[in-house]
């Protein structure tokens, strides 16, 4: 898996990419990260990216002379492969796992496209092949959903996380909530441990699980019940 990171601030990155898991896949050849200053094609002698939006209004907009100039040179260094492109803006689909576990299936390079100011020139949408939220929130920029989405995809890749069998039971797998987990101590101070967890019988645990899951998920997040049974209600 190969990313590409277009943003203003690519110091942000670097903490987060040679720590843990991610650093540790990158190591082992599984995924790739690059991040890339658009501000190297700004322009005039102080590289501006930015410019004030016609018609007046608040705040500065992303110019798109400096983001196309970045993405061409992109095509041309894998001129073999075609880019998969992503801006990141609030007013995108709101990501969620499913699209994570599509975008790991993604055997090009997935650029993802960082916004700061006020936003980008509306012109921008037609030079990308979609648009992505990660929530009903407005961040200062789009570095921080960048490394949401690198993350959420790259655990799903082979090899990423140790245990890829922990993958199939997390919250949101099967449109329900993980189930409640517990280990060491059985009792503390008057909180237990469920029985059924330490009786031996792993059907038994198995369909607790199942259950537990199931109304989790119709206590605190009603909205992934429904669309997994939408006659619930009936």
């Amino acid at each position: 898996m190969h990313f590409i990171v277009l943003t203003l601030y690519p110091e942000m990155f670097s903490s987060f990419l040679s720590s843990g898991l991610l650093n540790r896949a990158q190591e082992d050849g599984k995924i790739e990260i690059e991040t890339i200053n658009f501000r190297k094609h700004g322009l005039g002698k102080h590289h501006r990216v930015d410019a004030p939006p016609y018609g007046g209004g608040a705040g500065m907009l992303l110019r798109l002379e400096p983001i196309i100039a970045t993405l061409n040179d992109c095509e041309r260094q894998y001129q073999d492969k075609k880019l998969h492109r992503i801006l990141i803006s609030p007013q995108g689909v709101p990501f969620q796992q499913d699209r994570a576990r599509q975008l790991s299936q993604i055997e090009n390079p997935v650029v993802l496209i960082c916004g700061r100011f006020e936003g980008f020139d509306d012109r921008i949408r037609h030079y990308v092949d979609e648009e992505i939220s990660i929530g009903d929130f407005i961040l200062m920029g789009g570095e921080i959903a960048a490394m949401a989405i690198i993350e959420s995809v790259s655990r799903l890749i082979p090899g990423v996380v140790g245990n890829q069998a922990s993958l199939e039971q997390e919250s949101f797998n099967q449109d329900l909530l993980e189930h409640d987990q517990y280990t060491r101590p059985f009792d503390y101070e008057g909180y237990k441990v469920p029985d059924i967890l330490i009786s031996g019988n792993h059907q038994k645990i198995k369909e607790w699980c199942e259950t537990n899951a199931i109304r989790k998920t119709r206590e605190k997040r009603r909205d992934l019940y429904r669309q997994d049974d939408p006659d619930e209600d009936q």
